[in-house]
């Protein structure tokens, strides 16, 4: 398996420490293992093979192996493939729900965390994962339904105006809870999620190329043999 780590989580863990909130951080990226394990184990349990480990400033990412009969069974405008996706995809933020529903049920605590924090923090980890911008869960779970339902260029599409909205809305939001609370630790991910839509902005725009590419060569077959 191969592990990547962002040399971007140094900055994370230095400002961090600057600003004293390295213990809540580091709840947070545990919880965040847990999280990612029901990815993989999900990914297991549907036929995948992990083959990649990226350790990222605000979590991790398992990338999987696929098989070829996974592409070649259709399910609507998607395939069997994309749904085993949108499953893998919604593990994460479930493993997290599961451990909320364990704490708030039996008053223990874990590895001496407090239940409190533990369910806070896992609040936290599956709201973030859920935001409905691509790469997060939430983007990944929107994109799988948009392909199954439209198909693959739509999805693209769809998902490129879903992620920029959202963006544009959480700024919003943020702008007002940054500067009454004056916490960084919003600010920080707040950044991060600009960097994650700009990055798949380009991808976007990228595959758009692409697409008006094949376009073209396709009408000018049309005429060669008109």
């Amino acid at each position: 398996m191969k592990i990547r780590l962002h040399l971007k989580i140094f900055v994370f863990i230095a400002i961090f420490i600057v600003t004293r909130q390295i213990g809540i951080y580091g709840i947070l990226m545990l919880f965040a293992l847990f999280h990612e394990l029901g990815h993989m184990l999900a990914g297991i349990f549907l036929g995948f093979k992990p083959n990649s480990l990226e350790i990222m400033p605000l979590g991790l990412s398992v990338g999987f192996e696929s098989k070829v009969e996974n592409y070649n069974k259709k399910i609507k405008k998607g395939t069997l493939l994309t749904l085993k996706k949108i499953i893998i995809a919604a593990s994460g933020p479930l493993t997290n729900l599961l451990f909320i529903i364990v704490f708030l049920l039996f008053p223990i605590s874990f590895f001496g965390i407090s239940r409190d924090i533990v369910i806070y923090a896992n609040i936290l980890i599956a709201i973030f994962n859920l935001i409905p911008i691509y790469p997060l869960d939430g983007g990944r779970i929107a994109k799988g339904i948009l392909h199954i339902l439209f198909g693959r260029k739509e999805a693209y599409r769809y998902s490129y105006m879903i992620s920029n909205v959202t963006i544009s809305i959480l700024t919003a939001i943020s702008s007002i809870v940054i500067l009454n609370l004056k916490n960084i630790a919003i600010l920080l991910i707040l950044a991060y999620l600009w960097y994650l839509v700009i990055s798949e902005n380009k991808r976007y725009r990228t595959k758009q190329k692409i697409y008006e590419k094949i376009k073209n060569i396709e009408k000018t077959d049309k005429a060669t043999v008109s």
